[in-house]
């Protein structure tokens, strides 16, 4: 058969997309070097992260908070520490608890599909039946151009997984999840190793080929467009999406290969750590991102430490490496509580260590943290699979505006949409947007002023 003039090539669009896609993630300078935040106005930074299959909330005989309760405390107002939260005490003045919220976007799944939606409240059960943009994303979208990757996205099994049993918190927009990475080594690479055995000529050079051939695709389809169906107009469309983000890719990468890397202290990192030391690999990870944040290769970025889907590969026996009994990291929410309140507590203790990463280093006239708010949580309670008052804490952000050091308590007739605390986030780190998802207004009562 042959072909119209009109006709695109789709193995040159496969390669072309194919090559920009695998552009290598590059590093960018300190914060204080960059034109992105003066030496007074330290960068605003997001981070969401996520732990799979619900935290121990038992309930006591006599009405007394239960010591391993994933909740530091029972009554609203003034934070006190368990057992289970011990690891938070020395930061009280950066974290704060919220309980009862949580997105109606998820109450038509099932509980472990609603982590799906946890960054971003879509209703995918009813009227979205894509996912669309995750909370940090949209941060993205405003401020990402501002170093020299837009975000960075982890997840200790890596990938997206797939619909109901995703593998990354992050998503771009309707039906666009991004894949997360895993491996410390490669991140590492990626990130402050960006050229490998390349020139910064050559790299210049492939991304001028790179820009050739996503200029040809676009001039190919200008072509070609009043041939096509509506229907065919519709995919392509989506499709040039993707080739417009290549394009303002290609484009900002090139720019930023006349921006020196910066030097960066590996002094305690370890980039061969694996699963078969939960606590090294998780610390690891946090450990890159820390980096991320502290050279402002990026602001904005998410960690899935777990999927709700682990059972049966090497992160769902996580729990049985640290706590040493036989069985998966879901039944210890489902079947084992005796171990359910270790476990928690082993979690609070690798990301305390991140937030006191962020606590000791010193940022301005304060520290990282007063200017990074971190969101930590999952999309469901323990035993059950109720999709509804997600068990939430909330960090840092001193600086950014939010005040510390409560448990607040939105159960019953105070509930809120989780998106509200999204609309705060998001103004925090200077988005102005006054609703995302099904938000009501924000969160006015974690915030000074």
């Amino acid at each position: 058969m042959t072909s119209k003039s009109w006709q695109l090539d789709r193995r040159e669009m496969i390669r072309g997309a194919g090559i920009s896609l695998a552009l290598p993630m590059l590093n960018s300078m300190t914060w204080a070097s960059t034109g992105g935040a003066s030496a007074t106005q330290p960068p605003k930074r997001m981070v969401v992260t996520y732990i799979s299959y619900g935290v121990f909330e038992p309930q006591t005989q006599n009405g007394e908070h239960h010591d391993w309760s994933w909740w530091p405390c029972d009554k609203p107002g003034e934070l006190t520490f368990n057992q289970s939260t011990a690891p938070f005490k020395p930061l009280k003045q950066y974290v704060t608890y919220l309980r009862g919220l949580d997105h109606r976007g998820g109450y038509g799944m099932g509980g472990h599909s609603s982590g799906d939606v946890f960054a971003t409240g879509a209703d995918m059960s009813g009227e979205e039946t894509k996912n669309n943009i995750s909370v940090e994303q949209l941060a993205a979208k405003f401020h990402g151009d501002k170093t020299r990757y837009g975000s960075l996205v982890l997840g200790s099994e890596g990938g997206t997984g797939s619909y109901g049993m995703a593998k990354t918190l992050s998503h771009y927009g309707p039906g666009r999840p991004i894949p997360a990475m895993r491996r410390p080594q490669e991140i590492f690479n990626r990130l402050f190793k960006p050229y490998a055995a390349k020139s910064v000529n050559d790299v210049r050079a492939e991304l001028k080929r790179e820009a050739s051939v996503l200029d040809a695709m676009m001039e190919n389809y200008r072509q070609l467009h009043g041939n096509l169906g509506k229907e065919d107009q519709r995919k392509m469309e989506e499709y040039l999406e993707t080739v417009r983000a290549l394009e303002h890719r290609v484009e900002r990468t090139s720019a930023w290969t006349h921006q020196p890397l910066p030097n960066v202290d590996t002094k305690g990192l370890n980039l061969e750590a694996s699963y078969s030391d939960p606590a090294e690999y998780i610390r690891c990870m946090y450990d890159l991102l820390y980096l991320a944040l502290q050279t402002d290769t990026t602001r904005f970025a998410s960690f899935m430490t777990e999927s709700e889907h682990s059972t049966g590969n090497e992160v769902g026996a996580f729990a049985t490496r640290v706590l040493g009994y036989k069985g998966a990291t879901h039944d210890i929410a489902h079947k084992r509580p005796e171990e359910s309140g270790l476990w928690d507590n082993w979690r609070a203790q690798q990301h305390a260590y991140f937030l006191q990463r962020l606590r000791d280093t010193q940022e301005g006239d304060g520290n990282m943290l007063d200017n990074t708010v971190v969101l930590w949580g999952s999309a469901h309670p323990h035993a059950s699979h109720s999709t509804k008052q997600y068990p939430i804490q909330l960090a840092g952000g001193n600086h950014l505006g939010f005040q510390h050091g409560k448990l607040h308590d939105f159960r019953g007739d105070q509930w809120k949409p989780l998106a509200n605390l999204f609309v705060s986030m998001l103004n925090a780190v200077d988005v102005p947007v006054e609703t995302f998802a099904d938000s009501t207004g924000n969160m006015s009562q974690l915030v000074t002023g």
